[in-house]
């Protein structure tokens, strides 16, 4: 589920640009909450053709709170929530009218939801290194210390002190691409805060 990155920007020669690292550490003690757009695709590699099949993109809206707090809205092209409220995660499909909820507990700890939505305390749960400079941004490498995680990498690119992008890429060759726009920091809290209210006549199911 994740954009493609149509990112053309090139650097100015000779501009004088922070390090991924030295970005990222910055955007997270800075940054309590925030709130922006997303476009989401996935890459799969087919070893037979030896060529790449990219997803259709999705797209919606975000806003998080630290720690563990956030509402991951797709838009497009179907519907469906994804909110935690700091204690339980909420899975809403809105054609099926359907609720699931999950116990957030150390699930959030290594995923790549944790490296925004998460505590200060990334390198508890993460390797950090920098990566390349490319599409015009600087590139840090993520890699989790835990081995029973979704994704074996995260890269995350970013420009003026804030995520544009992140790269997931898991055990079976997959890459999840996003891209973020308009990223708000530090918004006012949303009107209802970050409670989940289930939706009327919604079914619900508690895993």
């Amino acid at each position: 589920m994740i954009g493609t990155l149509a990112l053309s920007a090139i650097l100015l020669p000779g501009l004088a640009s922070a390090s991924a690292l030295e970005q990222f550490k910055s955007f997270v003690s800075s940054t309590q909450s925030a709130k922006g757009e997303f476009t989401q695709q996935l890459v799969k590699t087919d070893s037979g053709a030896n060529k790449a099949k990219v997803s259709a993109p999705s797209s919606g809206t975000f806003i998080f709170a630290r720690p563990g707090k956030f509402i991951w809205t797709y838009v497009k092209p179907y519907e469906q929530v994804l909110q935690a409220d700091g204690d339980k995660l909420y899975i809403y499909d809105k054609d099926l009218n359907q609720v699931t909820t999950k116990k957030l507990g150390n699930a959030l700890g290594s995923s790549p939801a944790a490296i925004l939505f998460g505590s200060n305390d990334l390198e508890k749960n993460f390797t950090l290194k920098e990566g390349q400079t490319k599409d015009g941004l600087e590139w840090l490498e993520v890699t989790p210390k835990a081995k029973d995680t979704t994704f074996d990498q995260i890269g995350i690119g970013l420009r003026n002190g804030l995520p544009e992008a992140m790269e997931l890429r898991d055990s079976f060759g997959q890459v999840s691409l996003l891209s973020f726009k308009n990223f708000v920091k530090n918004p006012p809290a949303p009107s209802g805060g970050f409670k989940f209210v289930v939706p009327k006549g919604a079914d619900v199911f508690n895993n």
